[in-house]
């Protein structure tokens, strides 16, 4: 791996080191250990707990990114490169062992604007907070807009791992061309994912107590008041520190068979991460948390047989040693961690396949699971459908599921040999 200092995540040269003004966010400062002939020039750093450190061996250099310094806590000094081999990061003041799916505010986000002539800007990063939009946005007014989710694991070592962020980028263009928007190319995809990974590393909760979700969004954010593609578009990530998606954590959900509203419909944008495919499925899932159920699974609308996906996740069916999921035909979110999941099973020499899943199926399954970029891998203990109430397993994951589960997991948190090729390191 290339040598270079970890500041490059603000657009710094490689000799350059970035040390914290007295500043807090959420109780908390970033702390890099400088040396003595710089301390006094930075101030002093009040730390709300003991150091929680990790130490940083490894360096990979990455393309300079702007940071706007507008409001930054930063201050620049050059220094050799070499100290950074010690380097020292706090980790944010938070309850690592209790992390739930929830929004927690991070340091900074990652901005890139886009013209008439189709071009991105080049981005930056910025102070995370709340952005302006014309009340005649097309994000706002024609759901002219997309998302996309990944994730960010520390290893033991201290080091930063993507899982497959070149998937995402991709899904995004395809999700961009359906919906009549222009889309980052696939480095610049990446690269600003680095930044903003490496600019909020201290909400990179420590290995095994969870991840670093990112948040890439493509809005139409030019004023239209006609139906209309939207004059200009914003490409923004955040992040925020997670745990597990289901309150039930890796314990088995209970699902509900939806059979009369429907998630999508063919020649739609089922396919894609728009956000509008989101709010479609609130009503439903709102009707079954009421009803104690984890989540909806959703039948297609033509024939009200075959198994689409759960709101946020796909399906999938264990019958012996086959693997059976819903074939990706237009209606159903071509998830990453499933594609990836196909790819394990078959490695670990499971027959699977991608075709028409009946709800019958389901029934007579032998375990039956979601996998997503939220929830990873995540076992179905029930399935409900028209009042009838089929159970799997004895109230864990199923031989399947927790073979593929412990496979992946340790791939995206870096503990066996990544033979797919599919993470990016990042020190």
């Amino acid at each position: 791996m290339e040598s270079s200092s970890s500041a490059v995540m603000a657009g710094l040269q490689p000799n350059s080191l970035i040390c914290p003004f007295a500043s807090s966010r959420n109780g908390c400062t970033l702390f890099l250990p400088i040396p003595n002939s710089f301390s006094s020039a930075a101030g002093q750093s009040r730390h709300c707990l003991p150091p929680l450190s990790l130490k940083l061996q490894k360096q990979t250099a990455f393309t300079p990114y702007h940071v706007n310094q507008t409001d930054s806590p930063f201050k620049l000094f050059s220094v050799s490169s070499h100290t950074l081999s010690n380097e020292t990061i706090q980790l944010a003041d938070i309850d690592w062992d209790n992390l739930g799916f929830g929004f927690c505010p991070t340091d900074y986000m990652y901005v890139m604007k886009c013209g008439r002539d189709g071009n991105f800007s080049k981005g930056e990063l910025q102070r995370f907070g709340n952005i302006e939009l014309s009340p005649s946005s097309g994000v706002l007014n024609y759901g002219q807009g997309l998302f996309e989710g990944l994730k960010a694991y520390r290893k033991q070592d201290g080091n930063i791992l993507l899982f497959r962020p070149e998937e995402n980028a991709m899904r995004m263009q395809v999700g961009a061309e359906r919906m009549c928007m222009p889309s980052p190319s696939v480095q610049q995809f990446v690269e600003a994912v680095k930044a903003t990974v490496l600019a909020n590393k201290r909400w990179i909760p420590p290995p095994g107590k969870g991840s670093l979700y990112i948040r890439p969004l493509l809005m139409g954010s030019g004023a239209v008041l006609g139906l209309a593609p939207a004059p200009e578009y914003t490409f923004l990530i955040y992040v925020s520190p997670v745990g597990n998606y289901f309150k039930e954590g890796i314990a088995p959900i209970n699902l509900v068979v939806e059979h009369e509203l429907h998630r999508a419909t063919p020649g739609g944008t089922g396919g894609v991460k728009t956000i509008g495919n989101y709010a479609a499925v609130l009503k439903a899932q709102s009707a079954a948390k009421a009803k104690g159920y984890s989540d909806v699974l959703y039948l297609d609308c033509v024939h009200k047989r075959y198994l689409e996906e759960v709101s946020s996740c796909n399906i999938f069916v264990v019958k012996g040693n086959v693997i059976s999921t819903p074939a990706i035909k237009g209606t159903i979110l071509p998830g990453i961690t499933r594609k990836s999941i196909i790819d394990v099973a078959q490695s670990q020499g499971f027959q699977v396949e991608e075709r028409l899943v009946t709800v019958e199926e389901l029934l007579d399954a032998d375990e039956v699971f979601c996998t997503g970029t939220a929830v990873v891998v995540s076992p179905v203990g029930s399935i409900t459908y028209l009042g009838k109430r089929v159970s799997y397993g004895e109230g864990g994951f199923g031989a399947v599921s927790q073979q593929l589960y412990s496979v992946l997991t340790q791939l995206q948190m870096g503990l066996i040999a990544d033979k797919m090729n599919w993470t990016l390191e990042l020190s």
